[in-house]
């Protein structure tokens, strides 16, 4: 159906999927490829939902592009890593259907639509010492885009997080990432970032907006131009208010649209509106440390507030209260704005690089800073005793902020001062006076520091073995010149703090479903016609962050179990028409 066609009040579809992140878009096109018709609403007046904000990445071993590079893994192998890390919480069922499916959704993907990937065959799992682990081979994102090729669809599409782009500008996790952070040592990439930068600029200049996609937005970019070019007809501005129930089957909704309710009516309905990390009432009943709903930090768009959720209760649904924790964390700083607006930073790059740590208001390190990032709020949250406020600061010297920056304050070229005048960055020229400005305890600041430093000098950390796990040394600094890429001594002043906050990239509390994504009641039985993916779903692992990109893995991967089930194919099917193909494979 034409995206520009007339409305009517009433519509009818044979699939109708509530939100646009990639869970819902990886419905939408497996759904449209196999012969479905198909409708997408979005409550925002733009498209790509928390996705389009995030990093990009997805956790899905066993995958194509790692086979094609020589990595070959038996399923056992991440089914054992999960079942160590998961623990009580690891369900067979869905690891099961997860893991199996993962390689036959990325082939999908990669043959017969627009979602081309590039590897992240070098980025091991979170936790190396958990039996299974692996060094790599586990991860894809989605090829950078040239936005000129969505067509029309552009003004649609969210753009990407102001916080983790510069100017505008994504960078993208990798060389690209590499090249910025090393601008200053290599004139190879003083050259390729002046390159970036200027067509950069050009954009701006003609239009408006970056045009080279890189991370969410270009799998947002690549999954919504799919999903246009098989005729899903896409509705921004369009909340869903209830779901429409018959003889206890779902059989559509009714949206808020153009200033009046459209009613649906469709054989299946996928809920994949992005969790609640902005309900606060759900937060203040289900996050810890969250006593007015606000406190904790969320990255993902406001509109992902649980309706989702709410509307699977309405008609039966059960929200999972067992996980391990109910949160995706992540370390988050505030950034202020000159127009008085305050942004969020995650902190996911800076913590594993040489030269910085972690400590607690009584001046003492928590953890160990260089591993994952749901793991330092993890820590942080249990450290900080109950009536603190939960927080940490992330404390370095001035050769470090101006080599890899400090959460939102940039590293050289870019000036320093800004981020000192507007209080992002507290600056003191020793230690004991940094401690004060950020109401640190002096005495036990400097004598951490300085115990770090003592064995930082022989590349060591006893206290919390940093840089002793490949998923460590992947995130410290390749160039640092000494035994351990994740620690060197902090003793350059002046000296620089940031303060941070716990925060999320979203939630793991969704609907209970079974493995084919199809929403159970209270007595363990699928809703007929009601599927949940993403964030709406109850975390596959249990709420647990066992690697980076288990977010976007199992919501992509759902999401296209999902598509399967309605249109009534098998996952594993490789024998998919030809005629189907829009997209002969890159």
């Amino acid at each position: 159906m034409p995206s520009d066609s007339p409305i009517s009040r009433s519509m009818e579809c044979d699939v109708l999927i509530i939100g646009s992140g990639a869970a819902g878009l990886s419905a939408a096109v497996t759904a449209a490829f196999h012969g479905q018709k198909v409708i997408l609403v979005e409550k925002d007046p733009v498209l790509g939902g928390a996705t389009a904000w995030s990093g990009g990445w997805m956790w899905v071993p066993r995958n194509p592009l790692a086979r094609r590079a020589g990595i070959e893994e038996d399923i056992e192998q991440p089914r054992t890593y999960l079942r160590n890390e998961l623990g009580k919480h690891y369900r067979a069922d869905l690891v099961d259907a997860f893991l199996e499916a993962c390689p036959h959704m990325v082939g999908f993907f990669e043959q017969h639509t627009a979602l081309q990937f590039v590897d992240g065959n070098g980025i091991p799992d979170m936790h190396g010492n958990t039996p299974g682990a692996a060094t790599g081979g586990h991860q894809v994102i989605a090829a950078p885009f040239d936005a000129r090729e969505v067509g029309a669809l552009l003004p649609r599409l969210r753009k990407t997080m102001r916080e983790t782009s510069f100017m505008g500008m994504p960078i993208m996790a990798g060389a690209d990432l590499a090249a910025f952070l090393g601008m200053t040592r290599s004139l190879r990439a003083f050259a390729y970032v002046t390159k970036r930068f200027g067509a950069h600029l050009y954009h701006l200049a003609r239009y408006g907006r970056a045009m080279h996609l890189v991370n969410g937005v270009a799998l947002v970019g690549r999954l919504a131009k799919s999903a246009d070019d098989l005729g899903v007809r896409m509705l921004e501005s369009a909340p869903a208010k209830r779901l429409l129930v018959e003889d206890g089957r779902v059989c559509g909704a009714v949206i808020q649209h153009a200033g009046a309710e459209l009613s649906i009516r469709a054989k299946a309905v996928v809920l994949a509106a992005g969790g609640f990390p902005n309900d606060p009432e759900r937060r203040k009943a289900m996050f810890p440390r969250d006593a007015s709903g606000y406190d904790n930090l969320a990255l993902p768009p406001s509109a992902c507030s649980g309706d989702g959720l709410r509307l699977g209760e309405a008609v039966g649904g059960l929200v999972a209260d067992d996980l391990k924790s109910p949160v995706a964390w992540a370390p988050v700083s505030k950034v202020p704005y000159p127009d008085g607006s305050v942004g969020h930073f995650p902190h996911i790059i800076d913590r594993g690089k040489p030269g910085v740590i972690g400590v607690l208001r009584n001046g003492k390190r928590f953890v160990n800073e260089a591993g994952g990032y749901y793991d330092y709020v993890s820590a942080m949250v249990e450290a900080v005793p109950e009536g603190e406020e939960a927080c940490s600061w992330l404390i370095c010297d001035h050769r470090f902020q101006r080599r890899f920056g400090l959460g939102f304050a940039r590293p050289a070229p870019i000036p320093l001062w800004p981020y000192v005048r507007n209080g992002y960055l507290m600056r003191g020229n020793s230690i004991e006076q940094l401690a004060g400005k950020c109401g640190i305890d002096p005495v036990e600041l400097a004598n951490t520091v300085a115990e770090f430093n003592q064995h930082a000098r022989k590349g060591e950390d006893p206290l919390f073995g940093r840089g002793s796990t490949p998923f460590n040394r992947r995130s410290g600094d390749p160039l640092h010149n000494g035994p351990n890429p994740c620690v060197t001594p902090i003793e350059q002043g002046p000296f620089y703090a940031v303060k941070v906050q716990p925060g999320c990239f979203g939630t793991f509390a969704g609907l209970r479903t079974d493995s084919q994504a199809r929403v159970l009641n209270a007595d363990g039985q699928a809703i007929t016609g009601l599927y949940a993916a993403g964030a709406d779903m109850a975390s596959v692992l249990g709420g647990h962050y066992p690697s980076g990109g288990i977010n976007l893995g199992p919501a992509m991967t759902f999401g296209y179990i999902a598509g399967c089930h309605i249109a009534g194919v098998p996952v594993e099917s490789r024998d998919i028409p030809a005629a189907n193909s829009a997209f002969p494979r890159a």
